[in-house]
């Protein structure tokens, strides 16, 4: 497991490729959750997201001749341009496998980025199995978006940046699809918070993650009906240790919850934000007896939405 320094060090050799993002409140949503929120915003990030953070983290640990042959990915949005992205900035070709049922807003994203999209049907074994193939036909090295240390840790940056910022922070709080912003930021907090503790959010239409820490082994989705599109995938073998080492519960929240809490985000913080962002600050919003009083941050992880379908 990475050190504090190395943490630090990492930190310091992305920050010339993303963006320090913005900490932002709300009086009004702190009154409604009855409590004091500090919103760490991702959506801000270069590509719209936090996964500009372990992208970059992740390409960054390649040598020059693993460089050369370029990167691929399978992503359903965020990562997907992400990657494309970051390989743009460092000069290499990026290969990109997305399921058919992506947004087109995030598909058209990784084309302006320069990123080589391949889609195949909408599940894992389709997105591994293209990936594979487009490995062994390039010699291009795989960044895997949420179960890589080097992703996992470049993920982790935003929340070393949000305590930074407020170092007296009580809670964070993000949402988890894949496992790797989760895994980071609990790291960060061990590390960076004082006694800070991290909570997961995650729909109760895919909650794998809080039916894994219940019964120790990663768990799967018989459904993926959630407006939460970037949560939808599932844990993996280098997250879940972390997550069950540091991370203290998650919380699950129904869809009209989290349509509810983005809509808010949009009507009183004028920020634009996905649906997967808005289910950490739903989660706040369902349970306020356990936030009262507390210092909480929240992670907000993207606003890459397709506008001309918005749940509201």
């Amino acid at each position: 497991m990475i050190s504090k320094e190395d943490f630090t060090k990492l930190h310091l050799e992305i920050s010339p490729y993303i963006h320090r993002t913005p900490v932002l409140s709300s009086g009004l949503l702190n009154k409604l959750a009855e409590t004091e929120i500090f919103f760490k915003c991702e959506n801000f990030q270069k590509m719209g997201a936090f996964k500009m953070r372990g992208a970059t983290a992740a390409i960054l640990a390649l040598n020059d001749k693993e460089r050369a042959k370029g990167v691929v990915t399978h992503s359903s949005g965020n990562f997907a341009q992400a990657v494309s992205l970051s390989a743009k900035s460092l000069g290499i070709l990026a290969y990109i496998v997305m399921p058919s049922s992506a947004p087109q807003v995030k598909k058209d994203a990784v084309k302006t980025y320069g990123g080589e999209i391949t889609e195949c049907e909408p599940n894992i074994k389709a997105r591994e199995k293209a990936a594979e193939e487009i490995q062994q036909e390039t010699g291009a090295s795989f960044l895997h978006p949420s179960n890589q240390l080097e992703v996992i840790y470049g993920q982790g940056t935003a929340a070393i940046e949000l305590l930074e910022e407020k170092p007296d922070l009580d809670i964070i709080i993000t949402p988890v699809g894949g496992g790797g912003l989760i895994a980071g930021t609990a790291l960060a907090a061990n590390y960076f918070g004082n006694n800070c503790k991290t909570i997961g959010a995650e729909p109760f239409e895919v909650d794998d993650a809080y039916r894994s820490l219940k019964s120790g082994k990663i768990e799967t989705n018989s459904s993926t009906n959630t407006i939460a599109d970037g949560l939808k995938t599932q844990l993996g073998d280098k997250n879940f240790p972390i997550i069950q080492k540091f991370v203290s519960e998650i919380i699950r929240v129904e869809e009209d919850e989290i349509i509810n809490a983005m809509k808010l985000i949009w009507e009183r913080m004028k920020i634009v934000i996905e649906p997967s962002s808005a289910v950490a600050f739903a989660a706040v919003l369902r349970e306020k007896e356990k936030f009262r009083g507390k210092k909480v941050g929240i992670i907000i992880s993207g606003g890459n939405v397709d506008l001309s379908n918005l749940p509201f």
